[in-house]
């Protein structure tokens, strides 16, 4: 069969119109919470992005309401409606990248959504906000099961997961948040400029089908992606709750022992993914020796042996355990020593110092070099892989390098990696005696 397309392109330039409300701080109106979702759509875009932007509408419509009625939040908030976003994250992009400087001095955290089905709680981003999750998440019932949203998707994880996650989560009572690749307008805030991010929404139940296309109708939605849309008000309620706790805590709820394990369980799979290809290589060495993948071949069908894989050699990972081993030990340290900081009591430098530290910690995980050949995604932690679309790939120059097999960059980005964690590990000891000696 022989299908003939006929393709037409508009490539004039056109004007993208993004929508920024401000709410200013009435304590701390330089330091900012930014809360983001894209109004632009393919065709009707009742899920991708209405669904999402409905709920941030809503979030923001009761927070005006306590404006009305005389609230002030502590920190200022910054509600943004993103335009462009399917194109290419044009419009939070050349936002984020004008305001640039105010962003890396005043932000505090950048909270995202896209869409709202009906489902399980879906969270993903910088570790540091992982506890904060949780908390939320217990504090906002599911509509389906009158139980925690929390509670719903850990039983979701213990019901469908595989032995290993099982088990994980049997014993664990806080669930780990997923890391962020690409795909929506985080992107530019954690991955350029190095503002801690989250995207929480909810979904699995709906069978999405309609994605991108003209059947996103509202019809549909109201149908089948989220009858009654009680979703889309739990979405707005999760993230009205994160966005407040955020604004109105005396001390950041940044915890840093999180970003330390997820860390270490990224250093782990790296050394795991390096024997993994050291074994199929030595196995593919095997097969052809004895001649076996030409012998288990249809001779009636065409076959030609693959290649022999290079030899996967033994990497320099000592800086990176290093690094990671005394990363995970100073991050334990800080929590310790700000929690008896806080029950002894913080005078205002020591707040304000602590919480500039807590907000600019992110931006110690970015490189101004950026990563091998993708410059502008700065994050040493998190990023789209070159070849994965939206999917993430965690301590990604290290982890592409290995993947590619090019073992001379994987080493150079394991020494050049390890130092940046230990520039971190070094800033995070600093604060810990500052809050443990607060006279010295």
């Amino acid at each position: 069969t022989r299908v003939r397309l006929k393709l037409q392109f508009d490539w004039r330039l056109q004007p993208v119109h993004d929508v920024i409300a401000v709410l200013p701080g009435g304590e701390l109106p330089d330091e900012w919470i930014v809360r983001g979702n894209h109004h632009d759509a393919w065709v009707n875009g009742a899920t991708d992005p209405v669904s999402g932007m409905v709920a941030l509408l809503a979030e923001a419509k009761a927070i005006g309401a306590l404006a009305k009625a005389g609230f002030r939040p502590r920190r200022t908030l910054v509600y943004a409606a993103w335009d462009g976003e399917e194109p290419g994250l044009l419009g939070s992009t050349e936002w984020a990248e004008t305001h640039l400087a105010e962003l890396r001095e005043k932000a505090v955290a950048y909270l995202n959504t896209g869409s709202v089905t009906r489902g399980f709680l879906q969270a993903a981003g910088s570790h540091s906000l992982e506890r904060l999750v949780n908390e939320v998440g217990r504090s906002v019932l599911d509509p389906e099961h009158a139980v925690p949203v929390l509670e719903r998707t850990r039983a979701a994880g213990i019901a469908n997961g595989d032995d290993k996650e099982r088990e994980r989560l049997r014993g664990k009572s806080d669930l780990r948040i997923g890391a962020l690749g690409s795909g929506s307008d985080f992107t530019p805030f954690l991955q350029h400029v190095g503002i801690a991010s989250l995207n929480v929404d909810f979904g699995g139940e709906e069978q999405y089908g309609q994605y991108h296309s003209i059947y996103d109708s509202i019809a549909h939605y109201a149908r089948f992606g989220d009858p009654g849309f009680d979703y889309v008000a739990k979405a707005a309620e999760v993230n009205g709750r994160l966005t407040l706790r955020l604004s109105e805590a005396e001390v950041l709820p940044f915890t840093l022992d999180r970003t330390a394990e997820a860390i270490a369980d990224y250093a782990t799979e790296l050394d795991e993914l390096t024997d993994e290809l050291r074994q199929a290589s030595e196995e593919r060495e095997r097969l052809l020796a004895d001649n076996s993948l030409v012998l288990a071949a249809d001779p009636q069908q065409t076959f030609v042996a693959p290649p022999a894989l290079d030899r996967v050699p033994f990497l320099e990972f000592a800086p990176l355990q290093n690094a990671v081993a005394l990363f995970v030990k100073a991050a334990a340290g800080f929590e310790a020593a700000r929690s008896a900081a806080v029950e002894r009591g913080l005078d205002t430098p020591e707040r304000n110092a602590l919480n500039r530290f807590l907000r600019t910690f992110e931006r110690r995980l970015t490189s101004d070099a950026g990563l091998p050949g993708r410059p502008w995604y700065r994050h040493q932690i998190y990023a789209p892989g070159q070849y994965t679309g939206y999917g993430v790939k965690t301590l990604p120059a290290i982890r592409e390098a290995i993947e590619l097999r090019r073992w001379d960059e994987a080493n150079a980005q394991i020494r050049q990696v390890s130092a940046l964690l230990d520039a971190a590990r070094a800033a995070i000891e600093v604060m810990s005696a500052k809050l443990a000696n607060p006279g010295a």
